[in-house]
């Protein structure tokens, strides 16, 4: 005879007894539970000192054994010191600057001229990456000149810039702009690429058109290529104004870094070469630290892609 999961047949009246059965319920949320734990990572509270340990030491110890060499090679007399002073007599021209008080004058000058030329870049740019990226006509009109003006040395315009606006300072931005807004667009246009059409014909499912698509799916989804063709753009902007300064040089421009160094050539002042070197370099880094990098960790970790610690 068959087995049933009742005692006796139901009569009238009564309700029939089931076996007892795994909780369907609790099964699920266990589940979710452990996909929870596998998608959300462990984060772990870091000690302060082991995080200055591991950020600041390393660079720390890199400067100091290229500082050490550089020094060995200025004490050895590779080079005579009029060719490769120590990086005491850099040093000392850098003090020297900073008691005439001319030291951050200078830098800023530099600065204020790489900034303005960047944010027009940014707002020239990201419409041009834009219609570069949604217009296949346009794609296949200039987009290989973007790319081809990328690789143009910056350089190479200003001989074009000082014939066009003489010695201004529109000679300087107009160098910094043809340098960095071919990157900031490519940049963009290499996000948008990236972009899955999932997200697409959802954002137009939900009544995204026009310029709302670009707001609300475009950019937000192209963001982490969008931001490394502004970072990029960015040291093009840097260096496209260090060979403008450098090469149209007038006392009416003022003084900014790259012209710095141009006078200390002329007047054979090595120390004061390296240490206008030195300062460019100190800027871009200080640059990318206190901007760019903190604004890529923001990114990457609103989209999971790095833990917080």
């Amino acid at each position: 005879m068959a087995s049933t999961d009742t005692d006796t047949a139901p009569g009238a009246g009564q309700t029939p007894r089931t076996s007892p059965r795994p909780s369907r319920d609790s099964d699920l949320a266990g589940l979710e539970a452990g996909l929870d734990a596998l998608e959300s990572p462990t984060v772990e509270r870091v000690p302060i000192g082991r995080i200055v340990l591991a950020k600041a030491v390393p660079p720390l110890v890199a400067v100091a054994i290229v500082l050490t060499l550089w020094q060995c090679a200025a004490a050895w007399d590779l080079k005579p010191d009029y060719v490769l002073p120590g990086p005491l007599d850099v040093g000392r021209s850098i003090r020297t600057m900073w008691l005439e008080g001319t030291l951050l004058g200078h830098i800023w000058t530099s600065v204020s001229r790489g900034a303005l030329g960047f944010v027009v870049s940014v707002a020239i740019g990201t419409p041009l990456g834009l219609l570069v990226a949604r217009v296949k006509t346009v794609r296949a009109a200039i987009g290989p000149i973007l790319s081809g003006l990328q690789s143009l040395p910056s350089v190479a315009w200003v001989p074009a810039a000082i014939i066009w606006f003489g010695l201004t300072d529109l000679t300087i931005y107009a160098v910094v702009l043809l340098g960095a807004v071919p990157s900031i667009a490519n940049g963009l246009v290499a996000g948008v690429d990236q972009i899955p059409p999932l997200y697409l014909r959802a954002g137009r499912t939900l009544g995204a058109t026009g310029i709302r698509t670009v707001r609300h799916v475009l950019l937000p989804a192209a963001l982490p290529g969008y931001l490394a063709g502004l970072k990029q753009g960015w040291a093009f902007s840097w260096r496209s104004l260090m060979a403008a300064e450098l090469i149209a040089s007038s006392p009416d421009l003022g003084t900014g870094l790259g012209q710095l160094m141009e006078n200390f050539r002329t007047y054979s002042d090595m120390p004061g070469v390296l240490a206008t070197i030195l300062l460019i370099l100190v800027v871009g880094i200080g640059i990318d630290l206190l901007f760019f990098s903190p604004l890529e960790r923001h990114v990457l970790r609103s989209r999971g892609l790095l833990a917080r610690s």
